[in-house]
């Protein structure tokens, strides 16, 4: 080691240039202007040149594949009137109502029987009948956990159900 090498001490976290050498004792300057005093056992040449002799290799990275049932998009599930029955005119709001929730309901079950993930329930944006039932039955089930779409949840017609 001899004056301006650069070096790394052992087991401290400090490096600098040598500045004074000494016999065994070696005076080193950090970057900060502070001189510290060592054994030269006690430090390392910080010598760039030895890793141009290491060859790197670069590994390919692997993706980590996911599976089909995890890719899916969420399952939908539209809750307009028209969508659940055939003949819409022949029921009131209280029917209309109760179809709705029946069919929400059997949709979970039926979600929960294969495995699915995600759930995804169109509303519509209305007076919020329908949406205060949507939500009513979702915060009545368990092992689920349910977002609206949008941040807005009163501007959004959606919401979205994932199965733990």
């Amino acid at each position: 080691m001899k004056i301006g090498d650069l070096v790394s001490v052992i087991d401290d976290q400090l490096k600098g240039k040598i500045v004074a050498v000494n016999a065994k004792k070696v005076i080193i300057e950090d970057e900060h202007g502070f001189e510290y005093e060592y054994h030269s056992s006690e430090l390392v040449l910080q010598e760039a040149a030895i890793y141009d002799q290491i060859k790197t290799i670069q590994k390919k990275e692997v993706s980590k594949s996911i599976s089909k049932k995890h890719d899916k998009k969420p399952f939908v599930l539209d809750l307009h009137f028209e969508n659940v029955v055939k003949k819409d005119a022949d029921y009131d709001s209280f029917e209309r109502l109760f179809l709705q929730k029946e069919k929400l309901i059997q949709t979970i079950d039926y979600c929960r029987k294969n495995n699915l993930k995600k759930l995804e329930i169109i509303h519509g944006i209305g007076d919020g009948v329908l949406q205060q039932m949507v939500h009513e039955v979702l915060e009545n089930q368990t092992n689920l956990e349910f977002h609206n779409k949008e941040i807005l949840h009163h501007q959004s017609g959606t919401v979205l159900v994932y199965f733990r």
